[in-house]
């Protein structure tokens, strides 16, 4: 079990966001222990906390919302402070939508450790997986199983004759996920680009922030970054995604060709499945992790 952390001093970024095209600015701000990550929409002056129960769309994203106000895009931001132990921090941004910057979380963790990372007074709970939680929604899988680490093993099938099949395994630690999970790119279809700005989304998409894949082959000039980018990308948003439950999970999560909207019942699923889990903290008497009533409610 290790301390909580925060960052040092603030940092700032901005760029556009990935669906509305919109630029925003993006400040990280420390945070006191047992805080955890909160959204600060200061244009509207709202806040919106990062737990399951704010998330209000995944379609093509995951959105978190409050007394409808929304932010778009958080799975790779949450990824990141997930990838690097961050477990408390204020995002305050002026805009609906995080910013894309090249589609990875890359430039996150750069701007994450240019504020420095701050270790807290206070030990960091975690989730231990101790009984299989299965779930199923419709061709998506996934299981939460009893392992001593962090792993994720993933597998995706798209039907395009250059991406097809890709499975991989790994054993999660800060060091493994900035090298191997944080530089995959978000990823599409040429044929779906159309459809998604038709519907108001990826007005921001372009080759400089998406991996694009055409009937011949990858458009964009750089090529991949990992020959398998397109699995590992998923991985990462997982990570974003299940970081929602607040802390990190210790188990081995499998996951079959799910998604934003599979990640996030399957992680409402896991925290209703009480049974199977338990919250390893300083204190040997809550072994169990229950959030108050107001904080999280089941749709």
């Amino acid at each position: 079990m290790r301390l909580q952390r925060t960052i040092k001093q603030a940092v700032s970024f901005e760029g556009i966001g990935l669906h509305t095209g919109n630029r925003v600015i993006v400040k990280l701000k420390p945070a006191p222990r047992d805080t955890g990550i909160v959204f600060y929409r200061n244009d509207k002056n709202v806040i919106i906390r990062a737990n399951i129960a704010s998330v209000t769309d995944t379609a093509f994203a995951t959105s978190l919302g409050s007394n409808g106000t929304r932010i778009k895009t958080v799975e790779h931001i949450l990824a990141a402070l997930s990838g690097l132990g961050i477990d408390n921090l204020i995002i305050e941004i002026n805009g609906s939508e995080i910013p894309i910057l090249d589609g990875s979380s890359t430039e996150l963790i750069d701007i994450i450790l240019k504020g420095g990372i701050a270790k807290q007074g206070k030990k960091q709970p975690y989730m231990r997986i101790i009984k299989p939680v299965i779930f199923e929604d419709g061709h998506a899988e996934i299981a939460a199983l009893p392992y001593e680490g962090r792993k994720l093993t993933y597998r995706i099938q798209f039907n395009h004759h250059l991406l097809g099949e890709q499975q991989l395994s790994i054993d999660l630690n800060e060091e493994n996920f900035i090298k191997e999970v944080a530089p995959a790119r978000t990823f599409g279809f040429l044929k779906d680009v159309e459809y998604l700005r038709a519907n108001g989304l990826a007005k921001g998409g372009s080759l400089d922030n998406a991996v694009i894949l055409g009937e011949d082959g990858v458009m964009n000039k750089s090529g991949l970054r990992f020959k398998d980018e397109f699995v590992r990308h998923k991985i990462l948003d997982f990570i974003g995604d299940i970081s929602l439950i607040g802390c990190p999970v210790f188990g081995h999560i499998v996951a079959n060709k799910a998604g934003h909207s599979s990640n996030i019942k399957f992680t409402k699923k896991l925290l209703a499945s009480t049974d199977c889990w338990e919250i390893i903290s300083d204190f040997e008497q809550a072994p169990r992790f229950v959030y108050p009533q107001k904080t999280l409610i089941f749709q």
